[in-house]
């Protein structure tokens, strides 16, 4: 089997490029799973949000769950990316690391992408109504983000802020699939509590976490648009990086400060054992030692390392938590 070559932001040791089926590359490539980052990147919030309320039920996460916010990630992903394509595909024209993307480069033309589209979304529907009423409504919520994230580039500084609510949006299902909130709303009144006190304590610590991921995701896609700034700049297209220019690193540091403090209190709202705190620790120094203090606007090879390293940081995080059961 003969190797083609690999796209600009993807490994150069990928298996889609090594060992996949010379047909299936532009599809592949088109869902992005030549480059899983983001696959994780996107999951791992989910699974957060399972391990929190796992943790707070004194618990560790199930792993039926953990293994269906997997395959739902995979496939919303990649029919995220598709979508993010077929929108962008003349600004993807105009970029080096994004002209040989397979709509841009004419290889899936616009209709057989939006196929792709619909069948991802269409898998993701079964694995949708196999969890629990509530993340439905969350899920269909969930779609305007995305329909709307493709367009943020053309109308703001901050697009990297609307992809960490998109993004992170997998806390609050995840959460939500596991936290069983109706019989929490009916051991609150065997209490004596109201359902409005009860549903505000039990929802503000996933609120917590998720706010906390939109601000992790500004940090990692500000690093991630240092690699594009010149192109950008050619093409018109506003990022977070752009808009920032040489106070990006110190302003990752800060988005990075409140994405760890932001999970602290999140523990502290959902009262998770000491287990947390070692894990807590560890995700900061990733982000604020290991990341922000060696972020650098003329470095974008550095750049994609240290935005590639957030599924590291996003593991640990994930076992912090699923830690606080004890």
């Amino acid at each position: 089997m003969t190797r083609s070559a690999p796209l600009p932001d993807a490994a150069p040791t990928n298996w889609v490029d090594a060992y996949a089926p010379v047909g299936l590359r532009p599809w592949l490539k088109l869902g992005r799973f030549d480059r899983p980052a983001g696959i994780w990147l996107l999951m791992l919030p989910g699974w957060q949000g399972i391990g929190l309320a796992a943790a707070m039920q004194g618990r560790l996460p199930d792993p039926v769950l953990l293994g269906l916010f997997f395959l739902g990630a995979a496939l919303m992903r990649a029919a995220g990316c598709a979508y993010n394509d077929i929108v962008d595909r003349d600004i993807d024209a105009k970029v080096a690391r994004t002209a040989m993307r397979p709509v841009a480069s004419g290889q899936i033309s616009v209709k057989k992408a939006w196929a792709f589209v619909l069948g991802c979304c269409l898998a993701s529907l079964v694995i949708l109504l196999a969890l629990p009423p509530l993340c439905w409504a969350l899920g269909v919520a969930s779609l305007g983000l995305v329909a709307a994230y493709p367009f943020m580039k053309r109308i703001t500084w901050w697009p990297q802020a609307w992809l960490g609510l998109t993004f992170n949006w997998g806390a609050l299902m995840g959460f939500a699939a596991a936290a069983h909130i109706p019989e929490m709303l009916m051991a609150g009144r065997l209490y004596g509590v109201s359902p409005a006190v009860t549903l505000t304590t039990a929802l503000l610590p996933p609120l917590l976490l998720y706010l906390g991921g939109v601000a992790w995701t500004l940090g990692y896609d500000t690093i991630y648009a240092i690699q594009d700034l010149e192109d950008d700049a050619l093409a018109g297209v506003k990022s977070s990086a752009r808009r920032l220019g040489d106070a990006a690193p110190r302003a990752v540091l800060a988005f990075y400060a409140i994405a760890a403090a932001l999970p602290a209190g999140a523990a502290v709202a959902g009262r998770l054992g000491p287990g947390f705190h070692a894990g807590l620790a560890l995700y900061a120094a990733h982000l604020l030692v290991w990341q922000a203090t060696r972020v650098r606007t003329d470095d974008p090879a550095l750049a994609l390392k240290l935005f590639r390293s957030n599924t590291w940081a996003g593991v640990i995080l994930f076992v912090a938590i699923a830690a606080g059961a004890f």
